[in-house]
């Protein structure tokens, strides 16, 4: 329907493009590369990502422990009034009102009028030692602050009382209760350093490794991939007029090797199907050709000799020629849709001992009140119902009677029955007192166009289809259909077995 519409111009333009594109390379070299390296890009660039936070953390909380010892120092300091630089870090030493005691450099832009740019202590209580708070630092011009402009900083503090630094605080106007706060800030700025050397060296790293984990997945792929390869070109040499040769199996018990096994065990199916094919034309072809020559000679010789020729007899005879042709058509039909899987008839409970009396009825009418087949139902009143299709179940038993009645002396017995030894299937025994079949040929007479005696079969008007077709249809039915091993010059014996009880799916033959 797709390819119709898109046929029909019914499809945008847009999809249409997008339907053609393929993002993928075709070749499953190329695609296994490309998805290792994906995963690689994936697996290297999260690791990366992982060990640049770890460093930059990492240095962050040695910046952190280096600004606690710097609020140490500087508390220590101001209590022997000699602060002087550098310092490690910016900081600024602010008293009760913001007044502003001391500050690094960096911090001179934001202070006004001698007050400091961070907040005082105030009149509150007593806060412990190093607590931290965040600041936004806004942005300024003057290059000396550049380090500090727009940053939003933690800083570490430190609080005690204005009498614990009297050098610092006298001639500043700070009371003698109040308090003095410590400010030093936590600049990344060893961190960024650390993770901008990490990164130069993750942006050659990253992508060598992954084009490195792709080289390694191309070059594995292609040589998992060279026993394939044998086995498409072996393959594509075999054609279906002559599927015999086999693909070189590899010695390394994988994957690849069980493919050409599997392909192997494919093609001689293959070679097995042509020649039962070839087989079967063959045989259809002769078994066609035969009653077709013998119709031509009756009919070109009564033709030659118009008035010496019995027409009765030659009409009689091209009848029963016709007839010969008919079944055979009919059963060649058969199989060809047997063969074909053709979905099968809807199937229903049969009672199968009522259709074996219908026909054995029909049989007696046929012989001219002289029946050659008794029926024998065994346990009267047993049940003998069977799930399955009517008109395939009727063609099983009228394959099995013509074949027992080409061959049968005398009579033939049809028995009805249960399984007593294992209750549940019913079983259907056509017993003939013919010449029988020998144990070496008891699974060969179900090979199609199969006579055990050519001459009396074909004079009999026998195609050998009947039990390859009886066969097929009771597997569909989930029966089966085998010979009874019999007592040499006993006769032959079929027993068809069908379940009985609850309903089972028509299964298609193989």
């Amino acid at each position: 329907m797709l390819r119709r519409l898109q046929r029909a111009r019914l499809l945008p333009r847009s999809v249409r493009v997008l339907r053609s594109l393929r993002v993928l390379p075709r070749s499953v070299r190329a695609r296994s590369a490309f998805a290792a390296a994906f995963a690689a890009a994936v697996l290297f660039t999260s690791g990366a990502l992982l060990m640049r936070h770890q460093l930059y953390d990492e240095r962050l909380r040695a910046t952190s422990s280096v600004a606690q010892e710097q609020v140490d120092t500087l508390l220590s300091a101001t209590a022997h009034s000699s602060i002087s630089g550098p310092w490690g870090a910016p900081y600024e030493i602010v008293a009760d009102d913001g007044v502003l005691l001391a500050s690094s450099p960096e911090l001179e832009p934001y202070e006004k009028d001698g007050h400091a740019f961070l907040r005082g202590p105030g009149r509150g209580g007593s806060q412990p030692l190093y607590t931290r708070r965040r600041f936004t630092f806004p942005a300024v011009a003057e290059p000396a602050a550049r380090s500090l402009s727009g940053q939003t900083l933690t800083t570490v503090e430190g609080t005690v009382p204005a009498s614990y630094l009297p050098g610092e605080t006298q001639g500043r106007g700070v009371a003698a209760g109040a308090r003095v706060r410590v400010y030093v800030l936590i600049v990344p700025d060893d961190a960024e350093r650390a993770v901008g050397e990490l990164d130069r060296e993750l942006v050659v790293a990253v992508p060598l490794a992954t084009a490195l984990v792709a080289g390694v997945a191309w070059l594995a792929t292609r040589r998992a991939l060279r026993p394939v390869e044998a086995i498409r070109a072996r393959t594509a040499s075999v054609t279906a007029t002559d599927p015999r040769e086999r693909v070189e199996v590899p010695d390394t018990a994988d994957e690849v090797a069980e493919l050409a096994l599997t392909i192997n065990a494919t093609l001689q199916r293959l070679e097995e199907a042509a020649t039962a094919q070839r087989r079967f034309v063959a045989d259809a072809a002769h078994e066609l050709r035969s009653p077709l020559a013998t119709l031509l000679a009756g009919l070109e010789v009564a033709t030659a000799y118009p008035d010496r020729a019995d027409w009765p007899a030659v009409v009689s005879a091209a009848g029963r020629q016709a007839r010969r042709l008919s079944g055979l058509t009919e059963e060649l039909l058969l199989l060809a849709r047997l063969d074909a899987g053709a979905p099968p008839a809807p199937a229903e409970r049969v009672d199968l001992a009522a259709l074996a009396g219908r026909l054995v009825e029909e049989y007696a009418e046929r012989a001219g009140g002289s029946p050659k087949v008794d029926l024998l139902v065994a346990a009267p009143g047993t049940a003998t119902t069977v799930f399955a299709a009517p008109g395939d179940l009727e063609r099983i038993l009228r394959n099995l009677l013509d074949n027992a009645l080409r061959h049968a002396v005398d009579r033939v017995l049809l028995t009805v029955a249960r399984d007593s030894a294992a209750p549940g299937p019913v079983l259907c025994t056509v017993r003939d007192d013919g010449p029988g079949v020998a144990e070496a040929d008891s699974e060969r007479i179900f090979e199609r166009f199969t006579r055990l005696d050519e001459s009396r079969t074909r004079t009999d008007g026998g195609t050998g289809l009947g039990l390859a077709i009886a066969r097929d249809l009771a597997a569909r039915h989930g029966g089966l259909l085998v010979p009874a091993v019999q007592p040499k010059g006993s006769g032959a014996c079929f027993v068809l077995r069908m379940p009985a009880g609850d309903p089972m799916p028509i299964r298609p033959r193989p």
